[in-house]
């Protein structure tokens, strides 16, 4: 095993956060609950924000950037984004601190409390429809379209590296629109932004379609989401994007001036992915063996490994090694040459294997006398010998090769583990054997999916956009439904 990394059969949990750490990615902070991003990670981290941002200018968006802070009274303008948030909510209370009385620490100092106490953001669509109130006047300030990157603080009590910690990263759209269905048509498109994203860089299938109203976000009409499956058959929620309808231009007062110089209140989205795709990638792809990244993501692409006894030899090697380096580095592709002589190059082969580096090449000696180099692929950890010659190409496809081998394995994975219950009997033994996305019919109300929730610990994950609509019986209550949903347990 890997570093002493953790069985996934043995114990799925401690192997992720065996990875995690062992990987260089993150490690707990001395704040309970918030995490430390490392380089490793954080550089991986960079490469989907620089992805998505140029994602989201492509479709009209810009960034800017709001406070960290909310005074408490915005949270109670909108009763179900209240809610939805208060028990997660830190809040800061006083703005000094004093040295205590016996001269051993410090103190709040009670003069300096706060006449109106702040809320370090959960979510900002208070702050920003307060904002937008004094930007929105009328049609010609429509469509608003921005997005920022920040950080947020969920007072989370059961935390996980990247996947649920008190404080995390993410990026928060924002948009304004005149009328019901410009703003029904910004929140699908995110949404495919986002399901492009998944699929194209992180190669991850995902699943499309609405949050049941249980499941909505706090203050939303309607909750629209991509689903992923990781390998121990948990579903994980990688992005949302929310119809907020007029609920928050009422609650903040925003209006504009119609072209027939009417008032109306605008209408409303909210989206948003976070650090714990960073979770996603990990547990979609990895194994026994350490991290494996989708070439796309990998900070470095390929590591070029030279194999020596002598200083002359290295001298040769090296040469060699820089030419191909810049070749590839031409095509775009990261490359690190590792000439280090304080590891040995098998130290070095279980190190980026470990880390997930999608290529290896090795040159020694002999291969310079060959005209040859040794490629090893981290996705299968098949190994091939292969000519100098455009070995830059051939590296291009590779690298295109395991991208797609990595989805679609993913995509196998997940077919696979999706199945039909028609029983209640027939959905708990799916789900305490196999586990996996369970599609089952539902009869639609809140009731109905609290039951389930609260006997298999199993949440509707989705309705299907494009779900075919079938009569059936809900497996629970056994009244009609028209269409099945996606069950499933999750993170």
């Amino acid at each position: 095993m890997a570093k002493d990394l953790t069985s996934r059969k043995e114990n799925y949990a401690q192997w992720y956060n065996d990875l995690v750490i062992k990987a260089d990615l993150a490690e707990n902070s001395a704040v309970r609950g918030c995490m430390v991003i490392k380089p490793t990670g954080y550089a991986i981290w960079e490469k989907m924000q620089s992805v998505l941002d140029g994602m989201f200018k492509a479709t009209g968006h810009v960034n800017a950037y709001f406070p960290i802070f909310i005074p408490k009274s915005f949270f109670s303008r909108e009763a179900d984004h209240v809610e939805g948030f208060a028990k997660e909510c830190a809040v800061v209370t006083h703005y000094r601190l004093k040295n205590s009385p016996d001269g051993k620490g410090v103190v709040v100092d009670d003069d300096a409390k706060l006449e109106e106490e702040l809320i370090i953001r959960p979510t900002s669509e208070t702050i920003i429809w307060d904002t937008y109130k004094t930007w929105i006047q009328s049609y010609r300030d429509l469509p608003l379209l921005i997005n920022q990157w920040a950080n947020v603080v969920r007072w989370e009590m059961r935390t996980r590296l990247f996947l649920r910690t008190a404080e995390f990263l993410w990026q928060e759209g924002h948009t304004a629109h005149a009328t019901k269905e410009e703003a029904i048509e910004e929140t699908e498109k995110i949404l495919d932004v986002y399901a492009e994203f998944a699929e194209e860089w992180m190669a991850m299938p995902v699943l499309k379609g609405l949050k049941s109203p249980n499941e909505r976000f706090a203050g939303a009409v309607e909750t629209y989401c991509i689903e992923a499956l990781m390998q121990d058959g948990k579903a994980l929620q990688s992005g949302t994007s929310h119809f907020l309808g007029q609920n928050f231009a009422k609650a903040f007062d925003v209006k504009y001036l119609t072209k027939e110089n009417k008032q109306e209140y605008v209408w409303a989205t909210s989206w948003g992915v976070s650090t714990r795709l960073m979770g996603a990638l990990i547990m979609a792809h990895s194994d026994d063996n350490g991290l494996i990244i989708p070439p796309k993501l990998a900070p470095t692409q390929v590591v070029i490994v030279p194999i020596y006894k002598k200083p002359e030899q290295l001298a040769a090697i090296s040469e060699k090694a820089l030419e191909i380096k810049k070749s590839l580095e031409s095509k775009g592709i990261s490359v690190k040459f590792d000439d280090r002589d304080i590891h040995k190059p098998g130290w070095k082969f279980a190190e980026y294997e470990f880390k997930g580096v999608p290529v290896r090449i090795a040159i020694g000696p002999r291969d310079l006398e060959n005209g040859t180099v040794e490629v090893a692929r981290r996705d299968t950890q098949e190994k091939e010998i292969l000519q100098f010659q455009d070995i830059d190409t051939k590296i291009e496809h590779l690298l295109e090769a395991i991208q797609d081998n990595l989805y679609q394995k993913a995509l196998s994975f997940r077919e696979n583990n999706t199945r039909k219950a028609d029983t209640w009997e027939e959905f708990v033994n799916i789900l305490d054997d196999q586990g996996g996305f369970i599609l089952a019919h539902w009869d639609g109300t809140a009731e109905t999916e609290q039951k389930i929730k609260e006997e298999t610990k199993a949440t509707i994950r989705l309705i299907p956009i494009d779900g075919k609509m079938e009569d059936g019986k809900c497996i629970y209550s056994g009244k009609p439904s028209k269409q099945r949903v996606v069950f499933a347990r999750a993170y």
